[in-house]
């Protein structure tokens, strides 16, 4: 699978990303500051909507395959019956693997965000998918004196990128819940992310369902393409990365989550942090007291864990 870079038009200025690193380019910090000052200016009411009854509950998808959008299979089952369980949200705050910036974080500011097909080689019955659901500039607004950890970016650039939309198809097939997304800085660290989820906890009181997309074990150079989906890895490392990431939830030992790397089989199973990354936030959003309830697990390509965990 081959990965489109959007170098975005208009709002921030674009920066270079690091070679072999996808998604959008941020502008500078400076520019974050300044558009941090600007937002947090504006009402923080104004055009909220009416928020759920109750505290949302916090969730995080592992998307695998863009192909899912189309697939019918035990996993997007789930991800459908799972819709109907969730209370109705008044918005949905996606953080995906698929919209990496650096040096800054962007929370999409669209009335109408695209749906964008950040991948390639695959059919065009893929590409023709459009997920049309509206933005939420004022919860977006909200974000934006929500994160305490760093100064966040308002920008028009983005919209929905495949973690999102690919699993929202079913999930709220409708596309009529507001949904927009966060970036992950991938300058910062594991403990950052982390962080960043704690401040979003904010936002779930006021309707606001946090979801991460991207997936525990993801390392594309070392799947098995034509193994069927199981529930178990088809190579040892997978399944150990997968196991201690369950055995550490199951204890809420969020160090031990943040501290991924000294996990078993971590260094080929994370080989990348970008899918992982998204885990954190869902983790730092839910309250430490929160047990974290298993809603899928399994494997798709051998060795990609499809987990999905709810919290509250």
């Amino acid at each position: 699978m081959t990965m489109k870079k959007n170098t975005g038009t208009g709002g921030s200025p674009a920066i270079p990303s690091a070679p072999g690193r996808r998604g959008f380019l941020m502008g500078s910090a400076l520019a974050a500051t300044s558009t941090l000052a600007s937002l947090c200016s504006l009402s923080h009411a104004a055009g909220a909507g009416a928020a759920a009854s109750q505290r949302m509950p916090v969730i995080f998808i592992g998307h695998g395959s863009p192909m899912n959008a189309l697939a019918d299979n035990a996993f997007t089952r789930r991800l459908a019956a799972w819709g109907g369980e969730l209370a109705r949200p008044s918005a949905i705050l996606s953080v995906s693997a698929h919209w990496l910036s650096r040096g800054a974080t962007g929370v999409g500011m669209q009335e109408r965000p695209k749906t964008i097909h950040d991948f390639g080689g695959f059919p065009q019955a893929l590409f023709d998918i459009e997920y049309p659901a509206p933005g939420h500039p004022a919860l977006a607004r909200e974000t934006v004196g929500a994160v305490k950890q760093a100064a966040v970016v308002g920008t028009q650039q983005w919209g929905l990128d495949h973690g999102t939309w690919t699993v929202l198809k079913h999930l709220y097939p409708k596309a009529d819940i507001p949904v927009f997304q966060l970036s992950i800085d991938y300058d910062q660290p594991a403990a950052f992310h982390y962080a960043v989820g704690r401040d979003l906890a904010a936002l779930r009181d006021k309707g606001v369902l946090v979801m991460g997309s991207g997936n525990v074990v993801h390392n594309l150079r070392a799947t098995d393409r034509g193994t069927a989906d199981g529930p178990l890895a088809s190579r040892p490392w997978a399944q150990s990365f997968d196991d201690a990431v369950k055995a550490a939830l199951a204890g809420r030992d969020d160090r031990a989550l943040v501290g991924y790397e000294k996990l078993a089989g971590a260094s080929t199973a994370v080989a990348t942090p970008d899918h992982y990354f998204p885990f954190l936030y869902a983790l730092g959003a839910a309250g430490t007291g929160e047990r974290a309830k298993t809603v899928y697990e399994g494997f798709q390509s051998g060795t990609l864990s499809m987990r999905c965990i709810q919290f509250g």
